[in-house]
């Protein structure tokens, strides 16, 4: 049952003031994909039927705390409600125009292949590590954990004080707040793709 005070607090902002964001049509199309009706959707975030209706009809803004609710009963992150981009047609990145990162000789590269103006807890990367090149990692933020997959080449993965290799179509999961080095040790230059997955929201 929803108390007194969030039951208030679910109240959102309504009438023709009110400017929704695109919570609305993000609610309809997480909820659908989840096969939630209405009603078991309420159940679970404890957030009244009537509202989470009003809510994806557009004609309410609802608080924080009640986003930050219906999230966790949809199991998705609190910027999949609130994101612009979910509500709109694909978003391409193109090659000529991407964010590319090399270190201080060249050896290593690395391609950013995600939108970089909102929130996110999750990142995309190509990597090019050059034969026989090194790239040495700082820890990062507590709980950040890379998921690592070898497309081409060969590569060693020093993880604290353990050595991993890894061949063309090797994947890695490991926790990335520790110090970390990457190098190519085939015959060819090593291409990788990255996937970084963060504790809480940055950007």
């Amino acid at each position: 049952m929803v108390g007194e005070s969030e039951a208030s607090e679910d109240r959102g902002v309504s009438g023709p003031a009110a400017t929704p964001p695109p919570v609305g049509r993000n609610l309809r199309r997480l909820r659908s994909r989840r096969g939630l009706s209405l009603e078991r959707l309420a159940q679970r975030s404890g957030v009244s039927r009537a509202m989470l209706s009003q809510i994806e009809l557009g004609r309410s803004v609802p608080t924080i705390n009640s986003l930050w609710r219906i999230a966790r009963a949809l199991d998705v992150t609190f910027s999949a409600l609130i994101n612009q981009h979910l509500e709109s047609a694909p978003v391409v990145l193109p090659r000529v125009s991407a964010k590319v990162l090399t270190n201080r000789d060249g050896t290593f590269s690395s391609r950013a292949l995600f939108p970089h103006d909102e929130r996110r807890r999750t990142e995309f990367y190509g990597l090019h590590l050059k034969q026989g090149g090194e790239e040495r990692a700082r820890p990062h933020r507590p709980g950040t954990i890379e998921n690592l997959v070898v497309t081409s080449g060969a590569l060693e993965l020093d993880v604290e004080a353990r050595t991993y290799r890894l061949e063309k179509g090797d994947a890695i999961l490991f926790s990335a707040d520790v110090p970390h080095a990457y190098r190519s040790v085939g015959r060819e230059d090593t291409e990788m793709f990255l996937v970084m997955t963060y504790a809480e929201d940055v950007g």
